[in-house]
């Protein structure tokens, strides 16, 4: 067995640690599938072939998989601690993993020939680095990722605060669909035209930690964080509290001023993931359905809360501070920052009429019909990581990107390496300025983010609809 190392220290500072509060250590899903904790040492992963009950009128369905299960081992450590962990490939193909949303050194980033080399079949990798950042991510495969992450090779990592706000469990809800036949399997359609050039790869059965919508149990008066995440290929969730009023405390793992929902729903792209406090208000035996309402077929369920009989917790909602401390990003100066400006094109519907791929210009239809490429950004679809760089930043210098959506079709566009302001949406200031790894694009929107580029390395810039990005809408950026 070979086993490829390397680790260089992010040039981020290292946080003091203090106690973690035993409150909101524990992770609990009641009526869905719980996730067992990995050592906070170096943790042996093997990615390889299982089989698991998503819908259990269908039967098992073969699948792939991070230590036998989906999601995978949930890895988790402290603000300041290293994250290590060795990812064993025994699958029949090469593989890599990309720990979505982290700041990590640039040979930690787990993209194919730009940051490592592919981990082949009976070898491993150890993944080694500081966890800096605090808040919810995940790691995925990023090498055929469109058919190894959608078989279910996923799993989430959690960076805990040194000071996490106080609540009386935690929840994981990870989101996904899958295109099953009638006897469990997973349709084989991978690649599909249709898929490449419109909306992605959509499933026909949605699953809660890979489990059919169920119950949560849940007790009157208690507080819960909650940690949702979209790993879907290419579905939004649009997932709707109706009237439970929950407050965001974070988007992408980064902490935000605490607020609640426009209209009650918490929009996910691909990738996306959001931290939620949530007080159980109602009364015990009472129960509240919580549906996906964003696609125009009708809400989907989710998950419903069920309280149980017993008193409540407490008469009234905690009286606790919920605001996280914020992570150490250096704030952008956008006094000083370059703008540079980004331009998505292509797809079904789209006005595209020709792009540049490995060197040649090619009309539009020649290069869907000759390549299968749909889509481009700044004139050029995507071939490899090792395609010339669409932006070659200074580091240490702030930028500011204006990124329009010139098609028919959402795009959750994700920076690697970074984390950015979200500054505006066409032309109107978002409240909060969020940080995102993330964000998601509408058809015809034009989006301003900032960010510093402090992360030396070639990065990937893609849209995090999978198909899209197999179809061209990916770019390398250089920070140097």
């Amino acid at each position: 067995m070979t086993i490829r190392r390397g680790a260089q220290r992010l040039g981020l500072p290292r946080l003091d640690r203090r106690q973690f509060l035993a409150a909101g250590a524990s992770v609990s899903l009641m009526g869905l599938c719980a996730f067992p904790r990995a050592a906070a040492a170096a943790t042996a992963i093997t990615a390889g072939p299982a089989s698991i009950t998503l819908d259990p009128e269908r039967g098992a369905t073969p699948v792939l998989a991070y230590g036998g299960q989906v999601p995978g081992p949930l890895l988790r450590v402290r603000q300041g601690e290293r994250l290590q962990f060795e990812l064993h490939n025994d699958l029949d193909e090469a593989t890599t993993v990309h720990c979505h949303g982290m700041r990590m050194p640039n040979p930690m980033d787990g993209v194919p020939f730009l940051t490592q080399e592919p981990i082949e079949p009976g070898t491993s990798f150890l993944y080694d680095f500081d966890a800096v950042d605090a808040g919810t991510f995940w790691y995925h495969p990023h090498l055929r990722t469109t058919e190894q992450l959608d078989r279910g090779l996923y799993g989430v990592i959690v960076v805990d605060e040194p000071e996490p706000p106080r609540v009386d469990r935690e929840l994981l809800l990870v989101l996904d669909d899958w295109r099953l036949k009638d006897d469990g399997t997973i349709h084989e359609d991978f690649g599909h035209r249709h898929d490449l050039s419109h909306e992605g790869r959509m499933g026909n059965f949605v699953t809660v930690n890979s489990a059919a919508p169920g119950d949560v149990a849940v007790r009157a008066g208690e507080r819960l964080r909650l940690r949702l995440l979209n790993v879907a290929n290419a579905r939004v969730f649009a997932v709707n509290f109706g009237g439970l009023s929950p407050q965001v405390i974070a988007y992408d793992g980064q902490p935000v001023a605490p607020h609640g929902l426009a209209d009650d729903r918490l929009l996910l792209g691909s990738a996306m993931r959001a931290d939620l406090i949530l007080d159980m208000t109602g009364q015990p035996g009472d129960s509240h359905a919580v549906r996906d309402d964003y696609y125009g077929d009708g809400p989907q369920g989710l998950f419903t809360f069920r309280y149980s009989q017993d008193a409540p917790l407490r008469d009234a909602p905690l009286e606790a501070p919920i605001e996280l401390a914020a992570n150490p990003i250096p704030e952008p100066d956008l006094q000083e920052a370059e703008t540079q400006e980004v331009l998505i094109e292509g797809g079904a519907r789209g006005f595209m009429e020709e792009a540049s791929f490995r060197g040649e210009v090619y009309p539009a239809r020649k290069l869907w019909r000759e390549h299968r490429k749909a889509w481009a950004l700044n004139g050029v679809a995507f071939d490899s990581p090792l395609m010339e760089p669409m932006f070659t930043l200074s580091l240490g210098r702030s930028y500011r990107w204006v990124i329009r959506n010139d098609t028919g079709w959402d795009h959750p566009m994700h920076l690697h390496g970074h984390a950015f302001r979200l500054l505006s949406r066409n032309g109107t200031p978002v409240p909060r300025r969020p940080w995102l790894d993330t964000v998601l694009m509408h058809l015809d929107e034009t989006v301003e983010i900032a960010f510093v580029a402090d992360n030396p390395g070639g990065w990937l810039f893609h849209c995090h609809i999978l198909e899209h990005h197999e179809a061209g809408m990916g770019a390398v950026i250089k920070v140097a």
